[in-house]
């Protein structure tokens, strides 16, 4: 038996220590986390289909937005960075296209100016009073979002990023007015029927109650049934 050593049969060496290399060079250096500071009493959602099993805090329009943000270093490794960053988003995207988004909000703090990182760090951030006038909303086509980004910027590799969403709700004050609704559908000769409703406005956990009133029937009626439907419109308006 003939056993080489120091051959590789790789024009350009050894493969896998290559690999090896660049791993240590530009991978693997750190993980980071965020997370919200929210007081025992604050109340979670269930997140959307997406991302079952998850919940996250509600928060209204004016609150603040406050949290921690860390970077951990493996050890024996060095993090060079081009800065550490926190924004809170506002995002608007399609579902059936992630790629398509719309940033309609944005706020930016920078936690760490450009250089080495040596060991393992947590930031502090704050966002106060912060305008959240629209609500999150998880649609059929369309979805509304909130979610704070922490991201570590790099030159040599891919940036590291962490999302954190939250939810805004926005409790409504109850109308002082509210009028029922009566409406008259029919064919002219044939058919005149009057819908009544108690009531013009309401609440997503109110019952709906009405009447219906047949004022003249000339044709037979086989079927008839009552439908509530919730219509979805995305796109831009002419």
């Amino acid at each position: 038996q003939v056993c080489l050593r120091g051959i590789s049969p790789h024009p350009f060496g050894d493969p896998f220590g290559c690999i090896q290399m660049l791993q240590g060079l530009f991978g693997g250096a750190c993980t980071v986390d965020i997370n919200l500071d929210a007081e025992p009493t604050r109340k979670t959602v269930q997140m959307g289909r997406d991302k079952m099993g998850e919940k996250a805090y509600i928060y209204t329009d004016g609150e603040d937005v406050a949290g921690s943000a860390i970077v951990s270093i493996r050890p024996g490794k060095k993090l060079d960075h081009q800065g550490i960053k926190v924004e809170l988003i506002g995002q608007i995207e399609n579902v059936s296209d992630r790629v398509v988004t719309y940033d309609f909000f944005t706020i930016s703090k920078d936690l760490e100016p450009p250089g080495p990182l040596l060991e393992s760090k947590q930031f502090k951030w704050k966002f106060g009073a912060v305008d959240k006038s629209c609500e999150t909303y998880w649609g059929v086509h369309v979805r509304l979002r909130y979610f704070v980004r922490l991201t570590v910027v790099r030159s040599y590799a891919s940036n590291v990023v962490k999302e954190r969403d939250f939810v805004v709700q926005n409790l409504g004050i109850p109308p002082e007015v509210n009028n029922s609704i009566k409406m008259e559908v029919g064919i002219e000769d044939c058919l005149h029927i009057e819908f009544e409703y108690n009531q013009s406005k309401y609440h997503l956990k109110d019952v709906v109650v009405g009447k219906v009133y047949f004022l003249l029937v000339r044709i037979r009626i086989k079927h008839m049934e009552l439908d509530i439907i919730r219509r979805e419109i995305s796109g831009a308006g002419s």
